[in-house]
């Protein structure tokens, strides 16, 4: 039996290679680590046991290999995890019955784990990762953001678009998986103007936001109090579209923006963000968005070096700290 007291647990799939940067870090300095992504590890040998008494609380996660005392685990890491979608063998609504008993049960099991130190939580990256709830959120922490209207009545968005005469830009509410002849096809965010709206904006709620004009974008990457500012030079409107004609240096960020950074992420609980700015030529930073999961090892070397140090350092202080 492998019981490894005060154990980092990493939730995440087998392919994140972000996470695996991270976990060489741990290695090297002999931080014990589980790793399991139970969206799919419960359908394949894994079993995970939660009781709970009157004044106490225990657990056990059995691996092929390993068995882990929960109420000893550290902290946790949520990363990359599979969704939960039921065992392969089942067909319907049995699958889909068990993959709703999967996120409630193995999900709510493993975001209450007794004095675990989280990286993100899980509930509090899914209330972060709302637009709506992160641009008032950016309000309140002193934050310059866009003219932003979310709707689904086309007059108002033509009105807004029309009244924007510096331009508009449409951005989706959420990474939604989206094809094309039954190829995956992005949405970007890009440039919209009025004679594009159509009653089809009826559907579901759009967000439009006033185009900032822009003379570089930048990455913030925050945990705990250590920010990582990158700038980002690229020719398109939203620099995610074509990774390889960007160039990104480090640059550091204001002091007035980094207090709203922390104001920012302790409305949400947030330890990681990944936040997004727009910055004019007057130096004025707009916030844009922010992902409390988002990926960073595409940064320059000695950035992503340096984060993934810091992450593990957040993972090995447990919350004792």
């Amino acid at each position: 039996m492998d019981n490894r007291s005060g154990s980092v647990l990493v939730l995440t799939n087998p392919l994140d290679v972000t996470a695996d940067a991270v976990l060489r870090v741990l290695a090297e300095r002999r931080v014990p680590v589980v790793r399991l992504d139970p969206g799919a590890d419960l359908h394949t040998g894994a079993s995970l046991t939660a009781a709970y008494r009157s004044g106490n609380q225990r657990g056990t996660l059995r691996t092929a290999s390993r068995e882990l005392d929960l109420s000893e685990v550290r902290s946790v890491w949520v990363r990359r995890a599979s969704p939960y979608e039921g065992p392969p063998e089942l067909d319907g609504q049995d699958r889909r019955f068990a993959a709703s008993q999967c996120l409630w049960g193995a999900g709510g099991i493993l975001a209450s784990l007794p004095g675990a130190h989280y990286v993100n939580h899980p509930w509090a990256n899914r209330a972060a990762e709302h637009k709506p709830a992160q641009l008032a959120a950016a309000q309140r922490s002193g934050f310059l953001i866009p003219d932003t209207l979310i709707t689904n009545n086309e007059h108002e968005a033509r009105e807004f678009v029309a009244s924007h005469t510096g331009g508009a830009v449409y951005k989706p509410l959420w990474n939604t998986p989206y094809s094309v002849n039954g190829k995956p096809h992005a949405v970007w965010v890009r440039e919209v103007s009025g004679t594009e709206l159509t009653t089809a904006i009826g559907a579901c709620p759009h967000m439009f936001q006033a185009k900032v004009r822009k003379a570089f974008d930048v990455r913030v990457t925050a945990i705990g109090d250590c920010l990582f500012g990158i700038r980002i030079d690229s020719p398109d409107l939203d620099w995610r579209r074509r990774q390889d004609r960007m160039r990104c240096t480090p640059i550091d960020i204001p002091a007035p923006v980094a207090r709203s950074i922390s104001a920012y992420l302790g409305e949400f609980g947030l330890v990681y963000g990944a936040l997004d700015f727009a910055v004019t030529s007057a130096r004025d930073w707009y916030f844009l968005e922010c992902n409390p999961n988002g990926q960073w090892a595409w940064q320059p070397a000695g950035t992503a070096t340096a984060i993934a140090h810091t992450i593990a350092d957040q993972l090995a202080k447990g919350s004792a700290s």
